[in-house]
């Protein structure tokens, strides 16, 4: 008979999911709440604005001030996406019982790192094997 892939709730106690789906609402929250700092609602139309552009005045060198802040805001938007991205998937994981399991093994990650990093989906040696040596 076939091997069955690893479930969370067979290798994780209830106590550690329900910290790790702790951690990551509030990390959720708090992703969510910086990036409602990029945006802002249209007072005309109530439709959600991306992104918002600074105003230091009109000269030449406030001009140039406010490009660079907005290049500045547009990255640490995309970046902010990207975490918000990466909570939303191990919450998905963690409601479909495949949180903390490694998705390049199918072996369990070890506690340590889930605790360093609630969103990793894979373990540090799968990490090591596919950047040569050197986890993230």
């Amino acid at each position: 008979m076939a091997d069955q892939p690893l479930k969370s709730s067979a290798v994780f106690s209830p106590k550690f999911l329900r910290e790790m789906r702790e951690a990551l609402e509030e990390e959720r929250a708090h992703i969510e709440e910086k990036l409602e700092t990029f945006s802002k609602k249209s007072p005309a139309t109530s439709d959600v604005v991306d992104g918002t552009y600074p105003e230091y005045g009109d000269d030449e060198d406030d001009n140039v001030h406010e490009i660079e802040e907005h290049m500045v805001n547009i990255s640490l938007k995309g970046s902010f996406e990207k975490q918000l991205r990466d909570v939303i998937d191990a919450l998905e994981r963690l409601d479909n019982d495949t949180y903390g399991i490694c998705k390049y093994t199918g072996e369990k990650i070890d506690e340590k790192r889930l605790r360093a990093r609630p969103t990793s989906s894979s373990s540090i040696a799968a990490k090591e094997a596919f950047q040569g040596g050197k986890a993230a």
